[in-house]
């Protein structure tokens, strides 16, 4: 047997066992990941070609838009595989989202639903989101919120890249009551964390072209714990001389958003005003079903739809709008570096939505989520290469 034969036989023996070993089809022992502190670095492909990404359907309408991501990939014969893994959100047990966990850590990348968080559970459960987050350090939130033609708003021009510091603030989660009827919940921020977010958001910012970073804070009031993360952001804008820096306390940026939303590029700001200001953009520029969100560490990727919400309201109803989510696994696609399969798509979902103008009700049409999606497979099926047949 010659010294190739054997290296041919290690190497399928390998495929096996691994296969065996996680339960996967199509994946093979990765190999370890370049580290960076401010860019997460995609996983490489498997054997074959093919990637392995995690998928949390979630709560809500989060199951059957997910079962939509998985139909659109095989449509236009995405090499990526799904290893899906349930959270019951109504579980005291930590063990589902345990488990997620530890398939995001085997595959480095996941596409996720909504968990829900009942706030009527006991003090001790936690947010599987956010154990989720701070367990993989997701530490930047980031969010595009962009006007698109074929969707009627108040206004228009709008184009903010939001950058949410995303394991620390107020979502510490340490709280506790000192006596009855007193409550104490403590805020956390660490000069660390800031700097690594601000960083990351100037960073962002000259790599994709932008022009201003807004800080947003409540300094004049929390002067330590906000006063600390101002004090970062301006620390860092000082190595970023092309790049205008100011900063504006949150309750006017809420006002400034909806009387003009225009005067702001790329925002910047700890975890809680990043939830607060996500909503209110998402609401500019249509509604939670348009906008998908992204969260990275320096490991793990983990894509959502922009404003976190469950829909639980309209589950299992097939009137959800798609968008979000689909543009979600668009930059999944992007992060595993398959560029053409991400902008093939991309370009179909927005044709639908600014030429076809097919509209869910959220947007004030009458279309379906599957007639949705079934108008997006036919704009890649006219505009793309050959795919399955609808």
């Amino acid at each position: 047997m010659t010294a190739r034969s054997v290296r041919s036989l290690s190497g399928a023996l390998k495929l096996v066992f691994s296969n065996r070993l996680t339960g996967v089809h199509g994946a093979a022992t990765c190999n370890q990941r370049h580290k960076s502190t401010y860019t997460t670095i995609p996983p490489p492909a498997r054997y074959g070609g093919r990637h392995t990404v995690t998928l949390i359907p979630g709560d809500g309408i989060g199951p059957e838009l997910g079962k939509h991501v998985c139909e659109l990939f095989r449509f236009c014969c995405v090499p990526v595989d799904f290893e899906i893994v349930n959270v019951d959100s109504s579980m005291s047990s930590e063990d589902d989202i345990n488990n997620a966990i530890m398939a995001i850590r085997r595959n480095g990348v996941a596409l996720k639903g909504n968990i829900e968080t009942n706030h009527n559970l006991p003090p001790s459960y936690k947010s599987r989101n956010n154990l989720l987050r701070t367990t993989l350090d997701l530490y930047a939130n980031v969010m595009h919120c962009q006007s698109l033609p074929g969707v009627k708003t108040r206004h228009t021009n709008i184009d903010i890249m939001i950058i949410r510091e995303n394991t620390e603030g107020e979502y510490s989660s340490l709280e506790h009551e000192n006596v009855p009827g007193v409550v104490e919940c403590l805020k956390i921020i660490t000069r660390t964390k800031s700097l690594r977010i601000a960083d990351y958001a100037f960073s962002t910012a000259r790599a994709k072209g932008r022009r201003r970073v807004t800080a947003v804070h409540k300094a004049n009031i929390m002067k330590l714990g906000d006063g600390l993360f101002l004090e970062c952001c301006k620390e860092v804008a000082s190595g970023y001389p092309e790049i205008t820096f100011d900063s504006m306390i949150v309750d006017n940026t809420t006002m400034q958003l909806v009387s003009r939303p225009q005067q702001f590029d790329v925002m910047l700001m700890p975890n809680l005003y990043g939830n607060v200001v996500s909503n209110v953009c998402a609401g500019l520029v249509g509604g939670p079903g348009l906008v998908p969100g992204a969260n990275y560490g320096k490991d793990y990727a983990v894509f959502e739809t922009g404003t976190r919400n469950t829909g639980r309201s309209i589950a299992n109803r097939n009137t959800a709008n798609p968008t979000a989510t689909l543009l979600a696994s668009c930059l999944l696609l992007d992060h595993l570096k398959l560029h053409a399969y991400a902008s093939m798509i991309r370009r179909a979902i927005l044709s639908t939505v600014t030429e076809t103008r097919l509209h869910t009700a959220d947007l004030g049409g009458q279309g379906s989520t599957s007639e949705v999606v079934q108008s997006v497979m036919k704009a890649v099926q006219s505009t793309g290469p050959q795919t399955l047949s609808i």
